[in-house]
């Protein structure tokens, strides 16, 4: 009896000091859920049109952006809405600065610069649907998708405005970026080949993406699925049943075949684990490859399609969105087995961590 009431105050202990919240976008209903201490605890309601949404934090500020433009402040520990601005019809994706925040339009072909609180400062006019917005240092990176260009801006002195420094032409129809040690990596969707633009050299290079057969990559999937550790880059082959792993420089390490065409990776806090989604047939699949191995050494299948995952920074987890369940499906990877099943979760789409301070 005694050792049943120390492992209950164990478990009570932990939940106390839990900081994680986990923000889930429930996209067919317009709202967040807010899952804490492995259970759904609420709802954030009328947040628009959450198709593609993305959630990031800064400073204990939650900012969220819609595709139909809109750009949201709230509060994760109060959990309520501050304020927000409509930049566009559709937007796109954001980045949040130390005092701004900037987000990239498809229609209205504009950059908009507001500050932390939203309120507009400058409008970048492009005539451009724009993707693949970034900030290193005092730059700001984005893609114009529609004139093959990247532009950086640099922050005028004394002021939150940004001034054109060079536009690069690049590949056809460039659509995401990531940035990786200074480095402005975009792919293209009618170009086997990716491009990087050393930002503190302000020069660029086109990469072809090919196999160890020298086989072209059929479509080079959104930045955002790509996952580097401190030695390799693990790239979904999208059209190709493989992983393809890179060193930093680029040079082709291994494929892993996998069970079919992979769309999202992602890597453990650690480092020594990749999981990996899919898409077609295969959507309700997960893959576990071992970094050091290149192996895939665990499969796991659910009832409805595997929209995200995210990986728990302080708990051995996995935390994986299946959309036509409702629900979220937790893994314990310390022995690799399904753990748990959070539910109240509507139509649950991408995950993103808030760690309370």
């Amino acid at each position: 009896m005694k050792n049943i009431l120390l492992i209950f105050s164990i478990v009570g202990i932990s939940f106390l000091f839990a900081k994680e919240k986990f923000f889930v976008v429930e996209r067919e209903s317009g709202s967040l859920a807010i899952i804490e201490d492995g259970l759904t605890r609420s709802h954030i309601k009328n947040l628009h049109n959450l198709n593609h949404a993305v959630v990031k934090f800064k400073d204990g500020d939650g900012y969220l952006i819609s595709r139909d433009g809109y750009i949201v402040k709230f509060n994760p520990d109060s959990e309520k809405v501050e304020t927000e601005y409509k930049t566009s019809k559709s937007a796109i994706g954001f980045v949040v600065g130390d005092d701004f925040v900037a987000v990239a339009n498809y229609d209205d072909k504009s950059v908009d610069i507001l500050n932390r609180d939203l309120k507009p400062i400058q409008k970048i006019v492009t005539d451009s649907k724009n993707v693949g917005i970034k900030i290193y240092k005092d730059y700001l990176i984005f893609a114009q998708m529609d004139k093959d260009l990247v532009s950086v801006y640099k922050r005028d002195k004394n002021a939150t405005t940004f001034s054109k420094v060079k536009d690069f032409k690049v590949g056809k129809m460039p659509f995401d970026a990531m940035i990786e040690n200074g480095k402005y990596i975009v792919g293209f969707f009618l170009s086997k080949s990716f491009g990087v633009i050393d930002l503190d050299k302000l020069d660029y290079k086109e990469i072809k993406i090919t196999t160890n057969k020298n086989k072209p990559v059929l479509k080079v999937p959104h930045f955002g699925f790509w996952s580097i550790s401190s030695d390799k880059i693990f790239i979904p082959a999208v059209g190709d049943n493989k992983v393809l792993v890179y060193d930093k420089n680029f040079k082709s390490i291994k494929d892993i075949n996998v069970t079919g065409l992979p769309v999202f990776t992602s890597l453990s806090p650690d480092k020594k684990y990749l999981a990996v989604t899919f898409s077609g047939k295969d959507f309700p699949t997960i893959q576990i490859i071992d970094t050091n191995s290149l192996k895939v050494i665990k499969n796991f299948k659910f009832n409805g399609k595997v929209l995200h995952v995210r990986w728990s920074n302080e708990d051995p987890a996995l935390y994986v969105s299946v959309n036509d369940s409702n629900q979220i499906s937790v893994i314990d990877t310390r022995d690799w087995v399904l753990e748990r099943d959070i539910f109240q979760v509507t139509k649950p789409s991408g995950i993103f961590i808030y760690t309370k301070r």
